[in-house]
């Protein structure tokens, strides 16, 4: 992947009241020609420009809302301008403001460890004797290899759907990437922890073999979200102990011991509906991205809520979609120069257009 070029200084040198100023007046002069996509994880400056926003899917299903627009600017990471490339028409562009707005979830499967622990598991087991799902949270590659063998891809919110319809299948899941999602929503679907095993792409798969994951019902990529690993569950226990009467939300990359441990799990859009629908009064604990956490609190001042750790859980690649950048891409655009744009091949493209639209047709 490309590298981001460095900002001109005017564009880090400059006051944020300015730079907010700027950005508005270059919105205005682009108007229809432009889509500002902001995922729930931005800062409120970025946020605030945005047309829609959402989660990951959410955000790249609206987009194809608006076929008029000539360029979609992602406010998020590169897998979703990535799945925004794929679901929208040729003649729109995806701009990503930072090249370095990643997701190391996203990195922790690539598309050759992926195909090397597949045979090896078919080695054992058969072809055919596999159907492999991957989170949203991946890149075009791994969906596209998923689209080939017939597999799906999955959002934290239809996640239990997706696992209905691939047990259904008669089967082993191969769940990518992340092994919280996949744990936590097994066992919700009936999968006792014994039948889900691990994968390690980083040992041989000699070794993944002897450790019992040809034998697992499920077998789980040992992938996982940096922001969400740093729940722990004695987080939950100090806040129960400070705060009788708290209600714990977490998110489902969250550890099997932290969801366990929480009153209510979801996506995070659940998280936003079910303390918007909760009781004056009521105090909350969150445990997602640090920016969400706080727009919950402005959002709900009715309400208590604060992040499940003291510590501040910032999504830092998704924070490197700043103003600056986001003026610098805007600015682009208005001259008349594309940058950073976000293009999966169209082999690629479309096979994972194929595990997208497989799971759309579950909903």
């Amino acid at each position: 992947m490309p590298t981001q070029i460095e900002l001109n200084p005017k564009y880090i040198d400059s006051p944020t009241d300015r730079i907010m100023e700027q950005i508005a007046s270059v919105r205005k002069k682009l108007g229809d020609r432009v889509v500002i996509l902001g995922h729930h994880y931005q800062c409120d400056e970025v946020v605030q420009f945005a047309d829609f926003t959402g989660d990951s899917f959410k955000l790249a299903r609206l987009a194809t809302e608006r076929p008029e627009a000539e360029f979609i600017v992602f406010c998020g990471v590169h897998f979703m301008a990535e799945s925004a490339d794929i679901l929208t028409p040729d003649h729109q562009k995806i701009i990503l403001p930072d090249l370095g707005a990643g997701c190391s979830m996203a990195d922790m499967a690539n598309i050759e460890q992926t195909e090397e622990a597949w045979r090896a598991l078919e080695a054992v087991n058969g072809s055919n004797s596999y159907l492999p799902i991957t989170y949203m949270n991946s890149s075009a590659d791994i969906k596209a290899f998923v689209g080939r063998h017939g597999g799906v891809v999955c959002t934290s919110s239809n996640a239990a759907t997706v696992y209905d319809w691939a047990l259904q299948q008669d089967k082993r899941v191969l769940f990518l990437p992340d092994q919280h999602l996949g744990r936590n929503v097994g066992f919700e679907m009936g999968i006792p922890l014994a039948d889900m095993v691990l994968w390690d792409p980083m040992q041989i798969p000699a070794d993944n073999i002897a450790h019992g994951a040809a034998d697992a019902r499920v077998v789980l990529w040992k992938g996982h979200c940096s922001v969400h690993a740093r729940f722990l569950p004695e987080h939950i226990d100090s806040l129960r102990l400070e705060k009788p009467g708290i209600q714990i939300i977490s998110h489902p990359e969250c550890s099997f011991e932290v969801v366990q441990k929480s009153d209510f799990s979801g996506s995070t859009e659940k998280i936003i509906k079910t303390i918007e629908a909760s009781e004056p009064g009521s105090t909350w604990a969150v445990g997602t991205e640090i920016n969400l956490v706080h727009r919950l609190a402005q959002m709900n001042p009715d309400k208590e809520v604060m992040s499940l750790s003291g510590i501040s859980c910032l999504c830092a690649t998704m924070y490197r979609i700043d103003p600056p950048h986001l003026l610098w891409a805007l600015e682009n655009l208005e001259s008349g120069t594309i940058v950073n744009q976000i293009s999966v091949s169209a082999e690629t493209a479309k096979w994972a257009k194929v595990a997208l639209d497989r799971m759309l047709s579950l909903a």
